[in-house]
């Protein structure tokens, strides 16, 4: 029987034990991961986070917290989205335009603070009446959208025919626009083309505060970087269709984009009606007519005039 006895008396001083230590074990931080930022503007944009563990006590307070520099905290900008674990969304507000953030979500329990991983975004510079946002990059004196006009509207809010058929396009004296092989999923990398009444037309198709450049400014942008022997090398986003890392097609010679202008080979349509040169050359017409085109067999700039019914991508230079 004393075995027995000495036996029930260790197990119930183990279990006194693991009680005592289970109740005096500290909580862990919860554990939770960043939303990407897929929604924003030029003031504003969305994130938020998901937790997936509270660490053993309630999570008091979450949200995600912002900053111009690495590693943001809550002492830096941020959201109160609620308690509790689970996926929540973040409405970050008060933003500058066309500046990179740097996102954490956070939870808090009795352990402390709890960051996910980090992520970053630039938010817009413009935005056009159809609210399609662009950045912008300062290149000298100037300053000029990274990315190819996307309206389908003029600035006082009138359509701009969208023009598919090539015997409709041929035949036209009026503004235009169309998506390149009339495929709208090449909008989103590569803009629109359109021709050059549209680009003339007095309802202007750049957002305001922006026009279409002139080929004056479109020297000085390229003297800037240069001249028309080197520039376009720098003003030719980077990287090779065939090696996965671009969009031009090999070998994107001096692609560098060490001007940040990222010019891509958004092709064109001709003034037949067809299209051709994707992922070979980019085009972008002045008010004057005239033409710049980067290619992918070289680094220069080229300037030439095309027919009015030719379609070709547009950036806008700021006032």
């Amino acid at each position: 029987m004393k075995t027995k006895n000495n036996s029930l008396c260790f197990l119930s001083t183990l279990l006194i034990f693991l009680v005592l230590f289970n109740g005096c074990k500290d909580d862990d931080a919860p554990l939770l991961t960043t939303i990407s930022v897929t929604n924003y503007a030029i003031t504003t944009a969305v994130s938020g986070g998901t937790i997936t563990s509270d660490g053993g006590a309630s999570v008091t307070a979450r949200g995600v917290c912002w900053s111009l520099k690495e590693m943001p905290t809550t002492s830096d900008f941020k959201t109160s989205d609620g308690t509790g674990t689970g996926s929540f969304t973040s409405n970050m507000t008060g933003l500058m335009a066309n500046t990179k953030y740097f996102v954490r979500a956070y939870a808090i329990n009795t352990a402390g603070t709890a960051y996910g991983s980090e992520v970053n975004f630039t938010t817009y510079g413009l935005q056009d009446i159809d609210g399609n946002g662009y950045h912008s990059v300062k290149i000298g004196k100037q300053e000029w959208m990274q990315e190819n006009l996307k309206v389908t509207k003029y600035r006082d809010d009138s359509a701009i025919p969208n023009i598919q058929k090539a015997d409709e396009w041929i035949n036209l004296s009026i503004g235009a626009y169309c998506d390149y092989d009339n495929a709208p999923s090449n909008v989103a990398v590569y803009g629109r083309l359109y021709n050059y009444y549209a680009v003339a037309d007095q309802r202007k198709v750049c957002p305001s505060g922006w026009h279409v450049p002139t080929i004056d400014e479109g020297n000085i942008l390229i003297n800037a970087l240069g001249g028309e022997d080197i520039a376009g090398g720098k003003m030719k986003s980077k990287g090779i269709l065939q090696n996965g890392d671009g969009l031009w097609n090999a070998p994107n010679t001096n692609g560098t984009n060490e001007s940040e202008f990222t010019g891509l080979p958004a092709g064109t349509r001709f003034d037949a009606g067809d299209f051709r040169d994707l992922h070979n050359f980019g085009h972008w017409r002045t008010i004057d007519g005239w033409s710049f085109r980067l290619r992918n067999n070289h680094g220069m700039v080229e300037k030439f005039y095309f027919y009015p019914t030719n379609g070709t991508s547009i950036r806008c230079v700021k006032d």
